[in-house]
């Protein structure tokens, strides 16, 4: 699967522990009315507790500008939520990312095993969406084990 490229998320949670959170690369939208979306996580993620414990959660579109981000929320859990001025908390006390052209605050709808993964399937409460004031975000995109810059887009 390494060669069908993937738009880049970070998917982060307002855990009882602290934050928590993780890049994820299988976001899809799943139903427009009401309004799902999903995401998998593997049963070996050190975010999967925290996952299985929220009652939502919060998926950032990161643009072409964060591979700074993507690298940091695939690492070891403890460096993700070290430097405090890449981040702030909502009043619902999920983590947003600063810069993320989209995010989107969801409840859990249902999770589901499935193999070594676990599908979440989000119902979307909130969208923040800073393209509309900056058209030029592009996102960026995970493709055969990188991190890549879209090479054109048609806008």
């Amino acid at each position: 699967m390494r060669h069908y490229p993937s738009g880049v998320t970070v998917v982060t949670i307002g855990a009882e522990t602290g934050p928590v959170g993780f890049t994820a690369t299988s976001f899809a939208s799943l139903s427009l009315a009401p309004p799902l979306v999903s995401f998998n996580i593997a049963h070996t993620s050190s975010s999967i507790e925290a996952l299985r414990a929220a009652d939502s959660v919060v998926i950032h579109f990161l643009g072409e500008h964060q591979h700074h981000l993507a690298h940091r929320f695939s690492r070891t859990a403890a460096d993700r939520f070290t430097d405090r001025s890449l981040w702030t908390t909502l009043d619902t006390g999920e983590p947003v990312l600063h810069g993320t052209p989209i995010w989107l605050r969801t409840t859990v709808h249902q999770l589901i095993d499935l193999g070594d993964h676990t599908l979440a399937v989000g119902l979307v409460t909130r969208v923040h969406d800073e393209t509309e004031e900056s058209p030029s975000a592009a996102p960026l995109l995970y493709y055969n084990g990188r991190y890549h810059r879209p090479t054109a887009l048609d806008t």
